[in-house]
This record gives structure tokens, C-alpha cells and sequence, in this order.
């Protein structure tokens, strides 16, 4: 598999539909505070809904999972000694 250039972006600028592709401009804010566009996500309006559902679905689960902290209490324990870690902490894998 080859791996494409990784985007950051903490927000969506614009949000456009033409010809049939949903168009998403990502932005992160600058040093200054201000927007700034960094990329552009563009998706078939058939598919649009599979993808808006993955991320509403990996969103769920992470409030499943916050949810689930808060009424267990503190940080789970540390692994006995010897014993594998199975991931790193604050790390989530969803499926």
C-alpha cells in the first residue's frame, strides 16, 4: 500500500457539491489565530453518506469510551511486570 501525504486539519472552511463530488475545505488555524486552507477533500456524492457514517460511528465510539472512563474512575492500571502492553495509552482503534 502506498501511503498518501497526511493532512492536519482542526476544522472545515467551506463545504461545496458541484458535479457530483462533495468538496471540503480543510483548514488549521495559524499562529496568528486566523484560518488557513491546507488542503482540499473531495468525495462522490455516492459515497458521501458511507463516509459522513464512519465518522459518526468513530464518533460515538469515542464518546462510549469517554463515557466509560469517567464512571470506572481513574486511569486503568498499569500492565504486571513483564506483560505486554496491548497499546499506548490514549491510543483508539476503531473497527
Amino acid at each position: 500500500m502506498t501511503l498518501s501525504p497526511i493532512i492536519f486539519a482542526d476544522g472545515i472552511l467551506e463545504a461545496s457539491i458541484a458535479n457530483g463530488v462533495a468538496r471540503l475545505t480543510l483548514g488549521q488555524t495559524a499562529a496568528d489565530g486566523k484560518p488557513l486552507p491546507v488542503g482540499q477533500l473531495c468525495i462522490p456524492l455516492v459515497q458521501l453518506a458511507a463516509v459522513t457514517k464512519t465518522l459518526s460511528d468513530m464518533l460515538r465510539q469515542l464518546e462510549e469510551r469517554a463515557r466509560a472512563q469517567q464512571a470506572g474512575g481513574a486511569t486503568p492500571a498499569a500492565p504486571a511486570a513483564g506483560a505486554e502492553p496491548q497499546t499506548m495509552p490514549g491510543a483508539f482503534r476503531f473497527g
